[in-house]
């Protein structure tokens, strides 16, 4: 069943990495990049501060917490638990793959924390909004985020998909932590 899942794991790969342009690789390369979404980010906060008031403290420790769990349990239960390959690191697909400026990452890639922050960031700040306009651009800046980890040849679609699947339960759990804490401090005061 590894060996199925793995094949067609790489075959995916090869087909999503092989569509690229130069227009693309610049694209891909700024969707990518942990600063470009700076201004993305500052409104979301300004947003929250806006809509929580007195609120949003608590609610940016929660996603500060989010960020945390998401990146260390994809390095820390994953990437260094199952030590797969990043296809920039796969003997095999080094003749074949397209990687853009030659940037690699760290040896292994499954999950994708990229995948992993931005579908818990997606999910959480949906449930905390409950817009369902924010929900799909949100869903969909974490999906394209995702998939250009793909493209720019770091990441097989499995380390994307599972990253994705790791985000998602986090965020779930983070917000309902979150919607507890809220309902008991606000009780409260």
């Amino acid at each position: 069943m590894i060996d199925f899942l793995t094949y067609w794991d790489t075959q995916l790969f090869i087909f999503f990495n092989g569509i690229h342009s130069p227009f693309w690789d610049n694209v891909m390369w700024w969707i990518s990049g942990s600063k470009s979404w700076i201004p993305f980010y500052l409104i979301i906060i300004a947003v929250i501060i806006y809509q929580k008031r007195k609120g949003a403290i608590l609610v940016l420790l929660f996603i500060a917490l989010l960020v945390f769990l998401t990146d260390q349990s994809s390095v820390h239960l994953f990437k260094n638990v199952f030590q797969r390959l990043r296809p920039c690191h796969t003997p095999e697909l080094q003749d074949i793959i397209h990687l853009v400026k030659n940037k690699c990452g760290g040896q292994f890639g499954f999950v994708s924390s990229h995948a992993s922050n931005t579908f818990g960031i997606a999910a959480f700040l949906a449930f905390l909004f409950k817009n369902k306009a924010f929900g799909v651009f949100i869903f969909f800046w974490a999906l394209i985020v995702s998939y250009s980890r793909i493209y720019l040849g770091v990441h097989f679609p499995l380390d994307v998909f599972c990253g994705g699947l790791l985000g998602l339960i986090i965020g779930f759990a983070v917000y309902k932590a979150y919607y507890l804490t809220e309902k008991k401090v606000f009780k409260q005061s």
